[in-house]
């Protein structure tokens, strides 16, 4: 491994942050309905009354600006728990975060929830305390004498997962046409957010776990090397663990509770990343943050207009991408094994 030195951050992190900078300005000005971007912008404090600004900082700002919080979430989640887990095919989703989301996202539809929770809709702030509740579960069936133990944590967030799929299914049984549409349409991830306000209200929470990860890349370096030897480094892996868990599922929840499931993205970036800058995970984890804000910007402006004026949840977009990915790693750990054999 290379030594880690401020300059060598900063020359690999630049054409990552390129990326998502491109994307960011870029994405926002595409779409099935043509504005001009100056326009808008001079319109910036009167959307109301004119179309392009209308359409630029409404409908497609937000969306841009969530698709970048996702994105960056995910892939950072990702790479935490390829580390955590010592497994290069785990992803966020793994323990169980997606199916606790979804069960509250579902039970809020089916009750026909109309009642906002601080402000969040219903379905968010049910999908949001799904994924914390799910959170919580699997670290109490899995912590073992103060530690997390790698096999009984998959384990469990493995099982948590199975059942909560099965109630999902239940609830979906008992729902009409209705009901099981807009079930069917948020568990296939969406970005589709117009203003701000719920943005603003889940963004702290990823902010907050994100940055909890960045700051903790050091120790994750020893752990994804084994955690004896990480403990005889000095890294506190009892608390790393813990913590590291936490703040990767409470990114991956405030993200999934506004978006839905969009999955692969915490698999796809950050491998292709790794590839490119290595295993150091002070390195990787930004570079993967900024690869992932920008991917997923790009996905989504590929999801609502490669078939204009109909769109592609852009969950379906991303696990179309993601599955031949997957198969192309067990394909290359399927050749590498006959390698050493």
């Amino acid at each position: 491994m290379r030594a880690f030195t401020p300059l060598r951050l900063t020359v690999v992190l630049i054409p990552f942050g390129l990326f998502f900078l491109g994307a960011l300005v870029i994405c926002p000005a595409i779409g099935s309905v043509k504005i001009n971007v100056l326009t808008a912008w001079a319109h910036r404090g009167d959307w109301a009354g004119n179309l392009d600004a209308s359409v630029f900082f409404v409908t497609r700002l937000p969306r841009v600006l969530l698709a970048a919080l996702a994105g960056a979430a995910l892939a950072l989640a990702g790479a935490a728990f390829q580390a955590l887990l010592r497994n290069p095919l785990a992803e966020p989703f793994t323990l169980g975060v997606s199916s606790g989301g979804a069960l509250g996202a579902v039970l809020a539809i089916k009750l026909g929830f109309d009642l906002s929770i601080f402000g969040f809709s219903p379905v968010v702030a049910l999908a949001f305390l799904g994924a914390a509740g799910t959170v919580a579960l699997v670290y109490a069936l899995a912590r073992t004498r103060g530690t997390l133990p790698v096999p009984l944590l998959l384990m469990a967030g493995v099982t948590v997962s199975f059942f909560l799929t099965a109630e999902i299914l239940l609830i979906f049984y008992f729902s009409d046409f209705a009901e099981t549409h807009r079930m069917l349409r948020w568990m296939m991830g969406g970005l589709d957010v117009t203003g701000y306000s719920q943005l603003l209200g889940v963004t702290p929470f990823a902010l907050a776990g994100m940055l909890w990860l960045i700051g903790s890349s050091g120790s994750l370096n020893q752990i994804s090397l084994g955690a004896e030897l990480a403990q005889s480094r000095g890294v506190r892996v009892r608390t790393t663990q813990r913590n590291c868990y936490v703040a990767a599922s409470l990114a991956t929840g405030a993200v999934v509770a506004l978006a839905g499931p969009i999955g692969f993205v915490g698999l796809i970036v950050p491998h292709t990343v790794r590839l490119l800058v290595g295993s150091d995970h002070r390195l990787l984890m930004p570079a993967s943050m900024l690869a992932g804000a920008g991917f997923l910007i790009l996905c989504d402006t590929l999801a609502r207009t490669i078939l204009s004026p109909v769109e592609i949840p852009v969950g379906v977009l991303t696990a179309t991408l993601g599955g031949p990915f997957f198969i192309g790693l067990l394909w290359r750990a399927k050749i590498t094994a006959k390698d050493i054999m």
